[in-house]
């Protein structure tokens, strides 16, 4: 089989060289639209159609294609969510709402520069030769209600912050080469498909201004300024019409955008057209309206009713030449055209299997530490001194294994908690290990230890098929949560009955109404599923190795009841930070250290601001703690309206004692609003209040700036 493999390996390879020496699209300096005229030229109708597939090569033009890989937080060659095919194990991250609790864009770049990495080395090595170098990743959605069975894949409620997480991802799955990417990256899903049941033939709706400053804000972003050239489409309809023949597509993504790459269909939406959300009376019209909108790949079976529209002449072959320029356009970025390319050595030369290095497995502890979130400490009883302490009882259901989500990747290898605890006490401390209270076993060794650390959570594929989660407050794709209690908080509560040294890790990848133990327990950490290093991760929080500066992107509620209800997706009814005139239990932005920080001396650069200029906001940040820890610095602008609005954002080390300058530029075009009267983005009226604080709902300084 092997041998084989290196015929057709070579054959390939033969081919290209042969094409290399024939047609002028092989040609790198020829200008890229003149090399897309040429290569169309000699295609059939047949490879036309076969162009619009996720995956497709020309062998007998030397050209191989590129397929696509899942990647939210882990390049996914294998997992749950693919159970047929070779599996390859690869680095997994944090789930991405994990990813989005580090406020750290530099660090999420590197995250996904490290899955870029690997596809590029998968596709290339011969030991693979197989992924895909276009990434699905990131989620662009807004989580605008935690109800959401897929709220794990995305970046949180706020668009703001989206759109800079969005964009850093963007930016480091592509290089920084000017001229050539290490991969591309496909945001999804457009638009605003944030409710699971019903997906398939609900409709998200809602005005102009929404869409511009808050469902479609990220996805615009990642286009114009992280330079992503790929999205999937939705679903669900917008405002009536299906996503994937929306006219925004080719009207505001394309026209005003400047979209030029691919736009895909979500896997079946294209057939969905006609059952479920009975737009089209035939695949065939479907198909027409499909391409007559913009998209030029179908993650469906799709081929007959191609040539079916061609035939009923619903399209024409210049319909088609004209959308598969966007796929050949993302080829020539990947390099895929050209004979080399400044990543053409990855996987040729470097033989070794990048999962497997040290350095990405630090950058995996490095980065699961950064997403963990302090959210209780009461008399600073965290973090615990493992010289003075003799027994932990580590109590729940999660404790002894790393789960995978839907599309979470191959673990190459997996450091539970139970793992990591034990990496980092070795055996001077006691930890005795119960998943559940069994014939009180929970409470026996609670009662034998000197703290007792209590994992609950969610299970993030619901330990169910498609379709299903038997838990109602679990969700996942195609399941909406139902509750945002859990169930299991009732194991904590025995536990603190037998000690009151009890700690809450949360393993979670939703916010959940935890309103017990936050009013009774001592202690409680958050941190997602999915990494590799978790329990290391963990492990360095508890124990103070890191001072945990991880901080909320979503509104954690006290009840569902404070919840506007599902299918509203107008956010001004009482929807996240910025409209909910509820109390929280925890609000955006939230999240305690082990240190204590104090705030002063906020100055502007400017007193006035136009569309085209930069305001820098400086202040001055004490560490009055007694731990060198990371402080979240977060700026947000409150208008006329009342509305407090993140605009700006920091993560800054300060060494315990000594204040630090912290400086955030806001830029004037982060500052306007839509504008329906103009249809344009302006700069408001109204004269700002800028707002620096640790939270959406902890403002420590204020000052004021004039429009001009």
């Amino acid at each position: 089989m092997k041998r084989a493999f290196v015929c057709i390996l070579g054959l390939f390879v033969s081919a290209v060289t042969f094409a290399q020496r024939q047609y002028p699209f092989q040609n790198p300096a020829l200008d890229d639209e003149k090399r897309i005229d040429n290569v169309i030229a000699q295609l059939t109708i047949d490879e036309k159609i076969n162009c619009l597939s996720t995956s497709f090569s020309i062998p007998r033009l030397g050209i191989r294609g590129s397929g696509n890989s899942e990647g939210l937080h882990g390049l996914s060659q294998g997992g749950p969510g693919f159970n047929s095919g070779t599996k390859t194990p690869t680095t997994q991250f944090p789930q991405a709402i994990g990813l989005a609790q580090m406020w750290d864009e530099a660090l999420l770049k590197r995250v996904a520069a490290q899955q870029a990495y690997e596809a590029r080395y998968i596709y290339q090595s011969p030991k693979y030769y197989r992924a895909g170098l276009v990434v699905w990743g990131p989620n662009a959605d807004m989580g605008r209600d935690p109800r959401w069975g897929r709220t794990e894949e995305c970046y949180g409620e706020d668009p703001f912050l989206t759109s800079r997480l969005v964009t850093a991802f963007v930016q480091g799955m592509q290089g920084d080469n000017p001229r050539y990417w290490m991969a591309a990256s496909l945001m999804k899903h457009f638009l605003s498909n944030s409710n699971e049941n019903g997906r398939t033939f609900t409709s998200s709706d809602y005005d102009e201004t929404l869409f511009r400053e808050y469902y479609s804000y990220p996805f615009y972003k990642g286009v114009t300024r992280g330079g992503s050239r790929a999205f999937m489409a939705a679903y669900n309809s917008y405002n009536g019409i299906p996503c994937a023949v929306n006219p925004v597509l080719k009207n505001i993504t394309i026209r005003e955008w400047g979209q030029n790459g691919i736009i895909a269909t979500d896997g079946g939406a294209f057939k969905m057209l006609v059952t479920d959300h009975h737009y089209y009376k035939t695949l065939q019209e479907a198909a027409a309206g499909c391409i007559h909108a913009g998209i030029n790949m179908f993650l469906d079976d799709y081929k007959e009713a191609v040539r079916g529209a061609l035939s009923q002449r619903l399209l024409s072959e210049n319909d088609l030449d004209s959308v598969i320029r966007g796929r050949f356009r993302v080829l020539i970025r990947l390099g895929l055209l050209d004979d080399h390319s400044p990543y053409s050595s990855v996987g040729v030369k470097d033989t070794i299997d990048p999962w497997t290095k040290a350095d990405t497995k630090a950058l995996v502890r490095k980065v699961t530490s950064e997403s963990v979130v302090l959210l209780k400490n009461e008399q600073d009883l965290l973090p615990l001194d493992k010289h003075k302490i003799r027994s932990i009882a580590l109590i729940g259901p999660y404790t002894d294994k790393v789960l995978q989500d839907w599309y979470g990747g191959e673990h190459s290898y997996q450091v539970s908690i139970l793992q990591g605890l034990k990496n980092a006490l070795g055996n001077q401390v006691k930890v005795t290990f119960v998943k559940s209270n069994k014939i009180d076993s929970a409470v026996i060794a609670a009662r034998n230890s000197d703290v007792a650390i209590v994992c609950i959570g969610n299970h993030p594929t619901g330990n169910a098929g498609w379709e299903q989660a038997p838990v109602a407050s679990d969700g996942k794709e195609a399941v909406d949560r139902s509750a945002l209690t859990l169930e299991q908080e009732d194991l904590a509560k025995v536990v603190f009955q037998s000690n009151p040294k009890t700690i809450l890790l949360l393993t979670s990848s939703f916010p959940f109404a935890i309103n017990w133990s936050q009013e009774h327990l001592p202690a409680i950490l958050q941190v997602t599923h999915g990494s590799q290093e978790m329990g290391n991760g963990v492990a360095d929080v508890l124990f103070g190795e890191v001072n945990p500066a991880g901080r909320l992107v979503q509104t954690w509620p006290k009840s569902i009841e404070d919840l506007p209800a599902m299918m509203d997706y107008d956010i001004r009814h009482g929807r996240t930070y910025m409209y909910s005139q509820k109390t929280p239990l925890y609000p955006f932005g939230f999240g305690l250290s082990y240190s204590t920080f104090s705030y002063s001396n906020l100055k502007l650069s400017k007193q006035s601001v136009g569309k085209n200029d930069r305001l820098t906001v400086s202040l001055d940040i004490t560490n009055t703690g007694k731990r060198d820890g990371d402080e979240v610095v977060q700026i947000y602008v409150k208008g006329s309206d009342g509305v407090r609005r993140l605009k700006g954002f920091k993560r800054v080390n300060i060494t315990s004692g000594k204040t630090k300058t912290v400086s955030i530029e806001l830029n004037g075009e982060d500052l306007m609003r839509w504008s329906s009267e103009s249809g344009q983005f302006i700069l408001p009226k109204e004269n700002p209040e800028i707002e620096a604080g640790a939270s959406s709902a902890d403002i420590c300084l204020r000052g004021f700036i004039q429009i001009e």
